[in-house]
């Protein structure tokens, strides 16, 4: 049998997760489907898929087979489009890991607009807020506020995001609406459990950088939910502007300090350290720079 269709037959079939599906997609019949995956794992030796009436899923060495698999159908791709000196057309399922805040209007806006412009690519957004493995999960990409990158990975900077300490104007004024660094120490605050559990919070960039301490009442590793916490006027919160922007510009909440004391982060795309990147990646990589909120630090209200 052809070995290289027998390897896109078996990617096509873990990726869809039906032999059905990917028959229908390749034009081949069920029965010749299912035959060239059992080729493909007589010739290595070891059973790939998991295969019930139900499901199909990968077993371990599949995991680990289909990610080889992976970059070798994607390099034979573009080494294709490039002895016929043509442009790979981005198509396929774009697998990317963002953080839980980008679930926001902005983020939901360009994704309209990228499915618009590329039709024919399919993106499965991972919004967990756990620290994927690029490679052994199957993700083409992930975006990425770190102050420590994996050095396997390669990490392209996209954008700054500022975050701004903000509440309700009910929640300031029971407090006393406080001015400075000091008068917010000890103050309720809703904490993002993997960088504020204790309520240590920076204010300021560079030099100008100062702690506050205040008093978790609620933490949580989802900054959606802390977002809607912090609208009800339980407790302050430390929020990505993006999230917030649209309740900063209303009046909904408010931030303390001024813009100048906002920290601010870089956002990175981060990705499996490949010779290329196919066509899909690269796409979503150049549309995402080209659009204003990457363009310029989101600061404006």
């Amino acid at each position: 049998m052809d070995a290289l269709l027998g390897l896109r037959v078996f990617a096509l079939v873990a990726e869809l997760r039906s032999f059905s599906a990917a028959s229908e997609r390749l034009g081949l019949s069920p029965a010749m489907t299912s035959k060239h995956v059992q080729h493909v794992e007589a010739r290595v030796g070891a059973r790939l898929l998991n295969r019930t009436s139900r499901s199909v899923s990968l077993t371990e060495a599949g995991t680990r087979y289909l990610a080889t698999v992976r970059t070798l159908l994607e390099g034979l791709e573009q080494a294709e489009a490039e002895l016929s000196q043509t442009t790979v057309s981005p198509k396929g399922t774009l697998k990317v890991s963002l953080p839980v805040w980008m679930a926001n209007p902005i983020f939901a806006k360009l994704i309209v607009a990228f499915h618009e412009q590329y039709p024919t690519v399919t993106l499965d957004l991972d919004l967990s807020g756990r620290k994927v493995n690029l490679v052994d999960e199957g993700f083409d990409l992930a975006l990425r506020v770190t102050p420590s990158l994996d050095e396997a990975l390669i990490a392209r900077r996209l954008t700054t995001i500022r975050f701004a300490l903000v509440g309700t104007s009910e929640l300031l004024d029971r407090l006393g609406r406080p001015k400075t660094v000091e008068e917010v120490h000890g103050k309720p605050l809703l904490a993002y459990s993997s960088f504020a559990a204790d309520g240590r919070i920076l204010m300021g960039n560079g030099q100008d950088t100062r702690e506050l301490y205040l008093n978790p009442v609620v933490l949580s590793g989802n900054e959606t939910l802390l977002h809607f916490i912090a609208r009800e006027g339980l407790a302050l919160a430390m929020m990505p502007h993006w999230l917030v922007q649209e309740d900063l510009a209303t009046g909904r909440l408010e931030a303390i300090f001024p813009k100048s004391l906002w920290p601010a982060v870089t956002l990175h795309a981060v990705y499996p350290n490949r010779s290329y990147l196919p066509a899909k990646t690269r796409c979503f990589l150049d549309f995402l720079i080209e659009q204003e909120p990457f363009r310029n630090e989101p600061l404006s209200i």
